[in-house]
């Protein structure tokens, strides 16, 4: 699989491994069926791969940090992320997350201070098995949040990078806005963006992506199958939009996209995934999977030969949109 670099010369494969589903998103994952999918991955060239504490708290880490524990370190890359500090809750070990389906025996508190940041990735390396993390993201730094994270946690982890214990930092944000102002005020390597460069929605392109082409900042394209709505040929019943219903009149917009997919012999989540990497501020797009089959499917996805001519339509057509 073909990679592309970081300015510090860190390589991604350009389809990377999104590790929500392996905290078990939407529903329970069984082990076995989650290291399936994750040695399906390696096999198919996937090196890069993306996790968090948030992600079923902890279980992702855990999980990823198992398969990878018999592979060479200097051949996978690892993203992980802070600002979130789960925190032990035995009291209500007997109940349910209500984000992944896992018991609750732990709270996430949001914290973005230097000493949070860094308990986080302590943990973080603990559950991976790692002595060092390839790329850090600071997740979702929104709001009241923002000014404690550019002042203190992303100084942090550059002081971490110079040490060798981080190999590279980032912001991980569901809005080009605050990785604009990240980008501006620290020193960033990486900026991961959900939903936000995609074959329907390009609000990245106005102001982030050139932004990042210019100071040399990688994007790293998630979410580009919308939560779903991209992932069909064409959509259907029960599909979401950024994890919540389907906005009224969106779904004429992804049937037009899919009738041009269809005229040019391809499929809709075959546009989807190649899209983002046309742009050349994309590092890679990481695909959330839950099973060995659906990395066979991915890496097709990535093989199928799209023409010229439906990328130019494509242009046209999100210009009058």
């Amino acid at each position: 699989m073909q990679v592309r670099r970081l300015r510090t010369g860190l390589p991604l494969t350009e389809i990377g491994f999104g590790g929500a589903q392996l905290g078990n998103l939407p529903q329970a994952l069984d082990d076995e069926v989650a290291l399936r999918a994750l040695d399906a991955a390696w096999e198919h060239g996937i090196r890069y791969f993306d996790t968090a504490p948030h992600y079923g708290l902890g279980l992702s880490e855990r999980r990823l940090g198992q398969a990878l524990a018999g592979r060479p370190r200097g051949e996978f890359v690892v993203s992980t992320k802070v600002g979130r500090l789960l925190v032990p809750t035995p009291e209500r070990a007997n109940q349910r997350d209500p984000e992944f389906d896992v018991p609750a025996t732990h709270e996430r508190v949001r914290d973005y201070s230097a000493d949070g940041v860094r308990r986080s990735l302590e943990g973080s390396m603990t559950r991976l098995g790692l002595d060092h993390v390839d790329i850090v993201y600071v997740h979702d730094p929104d709001d009241e949040y923002a000014e404690t994270a550019f002042t203190q946690g992303i100084p942090a982890l550059v002081e971490l990078r110079e040490q060798g214990v981080v190999g590279a930092v980032g912001v991980g944000m569901k809005h080009p806005e605050g990785p604009c102002e990240a980008i501006r005020r620290t020193d960033l390597d990486v900026v991961m963006v959900a939903g936000r460069y995609t074959v329907l929605e390009q609000q990245a392109l106005t102001e982030l992506l050139p932004l990042a082409l210019e100071r040399g900042v990688g994007y790293v394209a998630a979410g580009v199958f919308q939560s779903g709505l991209l992932s069909r040929p064409r959509p259907s019943e029960g599909l979401t939009y950024d994890h919540g219903p389907v906005p009224p009149g969106l779904l004429a917009r992804v049937n037009a996209l899919a009738d041009l997919a269809e005229r040019y012999g391809v499929q809709l989540p075959d546009v989807a995934v190649q899209f983002p990497l046309r742009h050349p501020a994309v590092v890679s797009v990481p695909l959330g999977v839950r099973t060995a089959a659906e990395i066979a499917e991915n890496e097709r996805r990535c093989a199928v030969s799209i023409p010229e001519d439906l990328w130019a339509e494509l242009e046209a057509l999100n210009r009058t949109s």
